[in-house]
């Protein structure tokens, strides 16, 4: 297997990048590859600083690379080389296995949508995150940022991603799917979250169990996937990222909390799209890309996109 890493993205690149990717060195199987896609000489001269080891490591150069700030579709047109394009085409030609990096998340999406190509079927990939909760097993929230914009449509099939990804993934046989909103009557909601309401009720092509209000959200596992655009999405995944390190400025220790800490998870998957891509936060440090690429190799190993394929397909 061979996972390709973005050297050059995230706000801490290349160090933290080429540090996470000697840390998850050591902890995969020798028949894992992992491949830094990048500007050679910044590559290297990071190592000769400090001292890092790059002969276990296959480098595939280019200078150039996105900032965060860059806008992603002229980014494509300008610079189609950049690394973090660079190695979705790799990725799309089966050069590698699985692609992640920690940059530019409106890039990502750019290439997921016109290099790597999303899945016949899908009509918009969505970004997932796993939220704690207090009083049962975690769920599955999606979208959490790729698309903050998005029709009932869009939502509805949102449910079966996620539902795919519950039962695939986190192993539940039959994944309960809540739509997340400001009540629980089914007449709730903005215009859009109303005709998901419709659209999803009674729905044979996953449980939907009706609306969630935000106030069960880290308490109770009151569903396995909660389905809302990626404006929503993100302002909750940061909002607990948020109360993550206020909990931890007030030295409180304990491993609930530590749930909420995005370094111990290090990225997640895009679904819909025709090949194995993963995104990591872009303050990501070596921790946090040393989980972005294990979880880049669990997701290639679990046979996602080629379930979700499948039962698009059927």
């Amino acid at each position: 297997m061979r996972i390709g890493i973005d050297i050059m993205g995230g706000d801490f690149s290349p160090g933290a990048a080429i540090e996470g990717s000697l840390l998850a060195r050591k902890e995969l199987p020798s028949d894992v590859e992992i491949i830094l896609i990048g500007d050679r000489e910044c590559i290297e001269k990071h190592a000769a600083e400090n001292a890092c080891d790059l002969s276990v490591f296959e480098i595939i150069h280019t200078s150039d690379w996105l900032r965060m700030g860059d806008h992603p579709l002229k980014a494509l047109k300008k610079t189609p080389g950049a690394s973090i394009f660079l190695g979705q085409r790799l990725l799309k030609n089966k050069k590698i296995d699985g692609f992640c990096s920690a940059g530019n998340t409106g890039a990502m999406l750019v290439g997921a949508m016109q290099i790597v190509t999303p899945i016949p079927g899908v009509i918009r990939p969505a970004i997932s995150a796993m939220i704690p909760n207090f009083e049962g097993p975690d769920s599955v929230l999606l979208d959490v940022g790729l698309n903050p914009d998005a029709r009932p449509d869009v939502l509805y099939q949102y449910g079966i991603l996620g539902s795919l990804y519950a039962r695939l993934v986190n192993e539940i046989p039959n994944p309960r799917v809540a739509l997340l909103n400001i009540g629980e009557e089914e007449e709730k909601g903005n215009l859009v979250t109303r005709s998901t309401w419709q659209l999803m009720d009674d729905s044979s092509d996953f449980n939907f169990i009706g609306n969630m209000e935000a106030n069960a959200l880290f308490l109770r596992a009151e569903t396995d996937v909660l389905v809302c655009d990626g404006f929503v999405g993100n302002i909750v995944l940061k909002e607990a990222e948020a109360f993550y390190r206020l909990i931890s400025s007030r030295k409180v220790c304990n491993g609930y909390f530590e749930m909420f800490n995005f370094e111990n998870f290090g990225g997640t998957p895009v679904l819909g799209v025709k090949a194995p891509l993963v995104i990591g936060h872009g303050i990501s440090n070596n921790k946090a890309v040393k989980n972005m690429i294990i979880q880049t190799r669990n997701v290639v190993e679990s046979g996602l996109v080629n379930n979700i394929t499948e039962t698009l397909n059927n």
